[in-house]
C-alpha cells in the first residue's frame, strides 16, 4: 500500500516543478528587492531571527514560498509577502536565492 502513495506524492511533486520551470534568476534578482528588508541583500541576512535564503535548494525556497501562500506554513508576514506570488514568480525568487553565495555544509 505505501506503494502507490509514494508515486502519487513524486508525481504531485514532479509535476509541480514542472509546472513552475525552473525560474529565470535575473528575474527573481529584479523581484527580491521586497525580501531583502529581512532577509539581506542577496537572500544573506545578518539578523538571528530572518534565515538566510542564500544557497539554499530552489526546490526547498519554491515549496516554501507556496506553503506560505496556501496557509500550510503559518507566518504571518509571510503569508503577507507571498499572497500575490504568482507560480512564476515564486520560481523565479527560488532561483535567483539558489544561486546566491550562502549556506555551506562542512564535513
Amino acid at each position: 500500500m505505501k506503494t502507490p502513495l509514494i508515486i502519487a506524492a513524486v508525481l504531485v511533486f514532479g509535476v509541480s516543478m514542472a509546472h513552475a520551470g525552473k525560474g529565470n534568476a535575473a528575474a527573481g534578482k529584479a523581484k527580491s528587492e521586497a525580501c531583502a528588508a529581512c532577509h539581506g541583500v542577496g537572500g544573506d541576512s545578518t539578523v538571528p531571527g530572518f534565515p538566510k535564503l542564500a544557497g539554499q535548494h530552489r526546490d526547498y525556497l519554491y515549496h516554501a514560498l507556496k506553503d506560505y501562500r496556501s496557509g500550510k506554513r503559518k507566518n504571518p508576514v509571510m503569508a503577507e509577502q507571498v499572497k500575490a506570488l504568482s507560480d512564476t514568480d515564486m520560481a523565479d525568487l527560488a532561483a535567483y536565492f539558489a544561486e546566491q553565495k550562502g549556506l555551506q555544509v562542512k564535513y
